[in-house]
């Protein structure tokens, strides 16, 4: 079972490593969306990827639901 999850997780990264490569624009979006919070004051920039990481959550929860139900 482990096994196989390192196997899922190792082709996930790669298909993710490839999509960077060859289409940079592809994520261009991530980490610009409405809720994702920007501050800058002086020389500190603080950035807070709120909605962001909820879409990361949410389709990380997908993937292991689909691959880890019997």
């Amino acid at each position: 079972m482990l096994a196989r999850l390192f196997i899922i997780g190792g082709i996930t990264l790669l298909l993710i490593g490839l999509a960077l490569l060859y289409a940079p624009g592809l994520i261009n979006w991530f980490g610009r969306l409405p809720g994702d919070l920007h501050f800058e004051r002086g020389g500190t920039r603080i950035f807070i990827p709120i909605t962001s990481m909820i879409i990361v959550s949410l389709v990380l929860t997908v993937i292991v639901n689909l691959f880890l139900r019997r």
